[in-house]
């Protein structure tokens, strides 16, 4: 049964939020693009109606072809207003194959709702059948949906605003298309389907026709909206690059103000947005012309690699549209313009971006490369020593034991090399590709892995010891404290495990990914979280001693220096917390996102930034020490050894600087 879209908007009387927080304006029918569809034509429950003895009916906000959506309330909470929103199963559809399918959808809709645990989808409380009819309870969004702020503001939206809101929706796409046991395909986004709410938050609404993509299956119905899905979907075949393709639509309408739905389907590459709207950046434009090539393999392969993409264009990448919540005593930011320089030592040039972090060892420093070599320099004049070329990029960051280097490579290997001469020793394989940086305690080497492992391996013969499986990616590094480790997963847990069986202590769930690497301290495993929080958790049981609320991602990994915690944030801030209560001490503003991990020594803290620059500053104060620009993005951490500090850039270069 075809069922591809031709509808337009369908909002309810004043285009309430919560309609499309419910996804209303999912509806099927031949409607034309804006065309409001009336509450009273539709029979609807009175207001103070009771459901199920819990749920008050206090008004209707919208109808769409298979649901009204009621704004409703939660009575069970006696001293407080719970709001929700109240999902019907309304149908109007004429044929009883649709309405079939319309009921189909709406239970589907219902189930995966109640499986999936991110805060760009709104949450499920209640699913029942009441009265022969069924009823979804959801979480009341406050906010409205991008296609009712498009026609509000009458013209396009600035191209930061909506680079923003589309690295929000990546992050949501990212979450769906790994979740476990299955990847689930979106399959209908839409300006209508996607909420935005009054901190600019996104929300993604309406899964009534999103799938889980069964691997030996992929034929399915042919649906979508028109103008919106790409040619696959019209075959009846969905993949994440499919959602991907039509979240290049909606912002190829968000940024020229040309609803595509009003246009022939698949010309978007006939009207390209610089065409429409001049003050677009021809970076973007080409990230969502990417987007919208009508061959699968030609789009972004992943909802990552477009977000990658967007926060390279200046602006986007260098804020957040999310505000910061730290202690009530906190210390104004350091003003930028107050920066001294320091002195170059040498700079190394490798062939492409040196995303990994240095290890200084006997002499030498050690980095990985994504031209996929290891390179070893000798650190007294930044001269070339060796270099040993794996099958793929390096972004793990090396480690020394005995007279072994150790690093992993996207190819999916872990190298043990001679660090004298460069030549192979060992090579360890895992299944995916290998972003985790290799730890080392006594012979044994323990690392993660994209195939969802951790492994202790032996050091000497780069043979397994034991491997542990988790959810999803491993892309920490683990943090050793005697017989136990500590490390973080993208499923979104901290790891206890014993160093010897692999046999787990506890685990802890955070809301989101996790790229920190853990640190430890007197009690206490300190780490960031994708889901904005800088974590302190009791070592031996894992329970949350305190948390620190960020303005945004948390990727950096903490560094440990007496009672303080330094870390840095995609919102462009580095923080010193109290270790033991998680007060704010100070922060300082970069402008600009902080992935590199922050490495502290004699009262300075250092670290570099997107923005290029690699700063240095004073520990107890915050204060300005210096900064020094690069030609690219630094997401290396630093490594400092007899007053020099060593860090990468993606400019290809390795500089050494006085410390």
């Amino acid at each position: 049964m075809a069922l591809i879209k031709k509808a337009g908007t369908t909002k309810g009387n004043g285009g309430a939020s919560a309609a499309a927080e419910s996804g209303l304006t999912n509806q099927i029918g031949t409607a034309a693009p804006g065309t409001k569809q009336g509450i009273s034509s539709v029979q609807t429950l009175t207001s103070g109606s009771i459901l199920q003895n819990r749920y008050a009916v206090e008004g209707a906000l919208g109808v769409g072809g298979m649901s009204v959506v009621y704004l409703g309330r939660d009575l069970r909470f006696k001293d407080v207003v719970r709001p929700c929103a109240i999902k019907e199963m309304y149908q109007s559809a004429p044929d009883s194959n649709t309405r079939l399918l319309n009921l189909k959808n709406f239970e589907r809709e219902a189930s995966l709702l109640a499986t999936l645990h991110h805060p760009a989808i709104p949450r499920v409380y209640d699913f029942f059948e009441e009265n022969s009819r069924i009823y979804l309870i959801l979480e009341l969004v406050p906010g409205k949906d991008l296609e009712t702020v498009l026609d509000e503001v009458g013209s396009p939206f600035d191209e930061v605003r909506v680079g923003r809101w589309a690295v929000q929706i990546c992050d949501v796409l990212h979450y769906l298309h790994n979740h476990q046991p299955e990847s689930i395909v979106f399959r209908d986004m839409k300006p209508s389907n996607v909420m935005v709410t009054t901190d600019d938050r996104i929300v993604l609404i309406d899964f009534g026709i999103a799938r889980m993509l069964n691997r030996s299956d992929r034929k399915g119905t042919m649906i979508g909206t028109e103008g919106y899905s790409p040619p696959e979907q019209y075959r009846g075949v969905a993949e994440p690059q499919s959602d991907l393709y039509a979240l290049g639509a909606t912002l190829h309408h968000l940024l020229t103000g040309s609803d595509p739905r009003l246009e022939t389907p698949f010309t978007f590459q006939d009207r390209p947005i610089r065409q429409l709207n001049l003050s677009v950046s021809p970076e973007m434009d080409a990230i969502i012309a990417r987007a919208l090539e009508y061959d699968m393999s030609a789009r972004w392969s992943t909802a990552i690699e477009f977000k990658e993409a967007l926060l390279n264009i200046p602006g986007i990448g260098d804020g957040s549209a999310q505000s910061v919540h730290t202690h009530s005593n906190q210390a104004p930011a350091v003003a930028r313009s107050r920066a001294e320089t320091t002195e170059l030592l040498w700079n190394f040039t490798c062939e492409d971006e040196v995303r990994s972090s240095p290890c200084v060892s006997s002499g030498l420093l050690f980095v990985g490369c994504y031209d996929t070599n290891l390179y070893a320099i000798d650190i007294a004049r930044g001269e070339f020593r060796w270099k040993y070329a794996t099958e793929g990029g390096i972004s793990s960051s090396p480690t020394t034991w005995q007279d072994i280097v150790v690093v992993g490579s996207e190819d999916g290997a872990v190298y043990g090399i001679n660090m004298r001469r460069g030549s192979l020793l060992w090579t360890f394989r895992t299944a995916r590709a290998v972003r985790s940086s290799p730890q080392v305690d006594d012979r044994i080497i323990f690392i993660g892995s994209d195939d969802q492992h951790l492994y202790a391996i032996d050091g000497l013969r780069g043979t397994l010891i034991w491997k542990y499986r988790t959810w999803m990616p491993i892309r920490s590094s683990a943090r050793l404290n005697g017989d136990t480790l500590y490390i973080g997963g993208n499923d979104g847990h901290i790891y206890s495990l014993d160093t010897r069986t692999g046999n787990i202590k506890w685990k802890q769930k955070t809301q989101q990914p996790i790229f920190s690497t853990p640190a430890f301290s007197e009690g206490l495993v300190f780490v960031g979280s994708q889901d904005n929080n800088i974590y302190a958790l009791d070592s031996e049981g894992g329970w949350p001693v305190w948390r620190f609320r960020t303005g945004h991602y948390v990727n950096s990994s903490p560094c440990v220096v007496g009672t303080r915690v330094f870390i840095g944030g995609i919102d462009g801030n580095l923080y010193a917390l109290e270790a033991k209560s998680g007060r704010l001490v100070w922060k300082y503003e970069t402008g600009s996102q902080i992935t590199s991990s922050p490495c502290a020594e004699g009262g300075r803290v250092y670290f570099g930034a997107v923005d290029g620059y690699v700063y240095c500053l004073d520990t107890s104060s915050g204060a300005m020490v210096w900064k020094y620009q690069t030609n690219a993005a630094i997401v290396s951490s630093p490594t400092i050894q007899d007053g020099v500090v060593y860090i990468g850039s993606m400019d290809h270069n390795i500089y050494a600087l006085k410390a």
